[in-house]
């Protein structure tokens, strides 16, 4: 049994105020593998105190010390990128070609941050004034449990970027991963402060952040629900709020689209990450002229999706996180088939040989229509929904026709797809594949959230503009 008996505040590991504990267990056998003791609204205080002491320092620090801080931060990730690969799918299951894909951009992270500072206009002229990019102060990180690592360091790395401070409250699901993250971001040997990692429990650790006075922004990315309380809670000290939440991603087949190429895609769209991901492609709108052919290609691709050990290579489906997530999406499924969806692939319980663990079948229901829950509901696990559509104007309704705006994806030939991927409502629209553009804003339109994430606009999430307009001193008479 791990013990995790640390945070981090000041530029080092203490031994937390909180005593309550939590047990994480491992996804693929349900034994106890991690006690994790938790901080409380104490040591939240505490970090929050260091951040602050730390920002009056740092925010009039140069583009040249900050991004001496950065490449060091990233020197440091990628001095134990292997370790991180192997927290990430031992604590959670993530399958390794998608763990190994995201520890890659943890490090890739700091780099683009410090490109897009190098490159921001920090100061600018507008009629007679000058316009000047100023930090906003100790900005609050709450980071999920899935893909936990990237996320702080994408947030953390335009942060320091801004000249800001942190204080970073990472998943309690994903403590180990914390752990070895900590190590490294410790062993960049950044001056005390900058930034403080507690991991402790959304109520206590979180609510402690929004309400704190001392917390200029809120940087939060999770489920709709919590992002609406945590906008509620932020508005009692105007905080800003950058919010990236769930989503409900169209993807949209056309007539014309090479299903041979387009049916695979579909699938890995929406199985990445176990399906526990907030851009998967969960709902997969067809033709209804071609519906037939691609539930037979669908058929024919999920039977080479693999379930089971996130440690092998060739594994697609790893576990759900917890029991509790398992116990949810075998409650969605479920309810398609109350609802009256056809079971097309996979269904209830584990894969055919996996006897423990929470792994669930690659599952596609098929006739189903978009007032189903199972198509407007985020299920969070590898569940697809198959929607028929008459005709691109059907299709950009149906693709519209949801509280979410996260991302979305197209595929059919080039000039077509390009006409209904700009009709669609979200965040980022992919045309026939999905492409890595980490300089590129991310973030979500409607119930997705607020603001945006990366690249020029990312960082100027953590900034304010400031006016200076100066006139003629006048003439002093003897």
């Amino acid at each position: 049994m791990r013990i995790i008996d640390r945070i981090y505040i000041n530029g080092r590991f203490v031994a937390p105020h909180g005593t309550a504990t939590l047990q994480l267990v491992d996804p693929v056998t349900e034994q106890p593998a991690t006690t994790v003791v938790l901080a409380d609204a104490d040591d939240a205080r505490a970090a929050i105190a260091a951040a602050t002491a730390a920002y009056e320092r740092y925010r009039a620090s140069s583009l040249e010390t900050r991004a001496s801080y950065l490449d060091r931060l990233r020197e440091a990730v990628l001095a134990r990128q292997g370790e991180l690969v192997d927290a990430m799918i031992e604590e959670y299951g993530g399958p390794r070609a998608f763990s190994t894909a995201s520890v890659g951009r943890v490090a890739a992270a700091f780099a683009h941050a410090k490109q897009v500072m190098r490159e921001l206009a920090w100061e600018r002229r507008a009629g007679r004034a000058r316009v000047t990019m100023q930090p906003l102060g100790v900005v609050g990180i709450i980071t999920p449990w899935n893909a936990s690592n990237g996320f702080i360091a994408s947030k953390l790395a335009m942060a320091l970027a801004a000249g800001s401070t942190a204080v970073i409250k990472p998943s309690e699901l994903s403590a180990r991963q914390t752990q070895v993250l900590t190590e490294c971001l410790h062993a960049a040997e950044l001056p005390p402060g900058l930034f403080n990692i507690v991991t402790g429990l959304g109520d206590v650790v979180g609510a402690e952040l929004v309400a704190s006075r001392d917390i200029a922004k809120i940087s939060f990315t999770g489920s709709t629900a919590v992002g609406k309380a945590i906008a509620r809670g932020a508005a009692d000290t105007l905080k800003r709020v950058t919010l990236e939440l769930g989503g409900k991603s169209p993807n949209v087949l056309l007539d014309d689209a090479d299903f041979a190429t387009a049916i695979p895609l579909a699938l890995s769209l929406a199985y990445m990450n176990s399906g526990q991901a907030c851009i998967a492609g969960t709902r997969l709108l067809v033709p209804r002229s071609r519906l037939d052919e691609a539930k037979r290609a669908l058929v024919a691709a999920v039977a080479g999706v693999r379930v089971g050990d996130p440690a092998l290579a060739t594994t697609t489906i790893g576990p759900m996180v917890t029991a509790k997530q398992y116990a949810r999406v075998q409650g969605y499924i479920a309810l398609g088939l109350a609802e009256g969806a056809t079971l097309l692939a996979g269904g209830a319980g584990r894969p055919a040989g996996l006897d423990r663990g929470y792994f669930v079948q690659p599952t596609i229901f098929a006739d189903v229509t978009n007032a189903m829950r199972i198509a407007r509901e985020e299920i969070f696990g590898p569940v697809l929904s198959v929607i028929a559509y008459d005709g691109d104007d059907d299709a950009v309704a149906i693709a519209n026709d949801t509280d979410y705006g996260l991302q979305a994806y197209v595929s059919g030939s080039a000039a077509r797809a390009a006409r209904v991927a700009s009709r669609i409502v979200a965040g980022r629209v992919f045309v026939n594949g999905m492409y890595d553009e980490p300089l590129a804003p991310f973030g979500g339109f409607k119930q997705s959230g607020l603001g945006r994430e990366f690249g020029t606009f990312g960082l100027e999430a953590y900034l304010e503009p400031r006016t200076e307009v100066a006139g003629m001193a006048p003439e002093v008479t003897p």
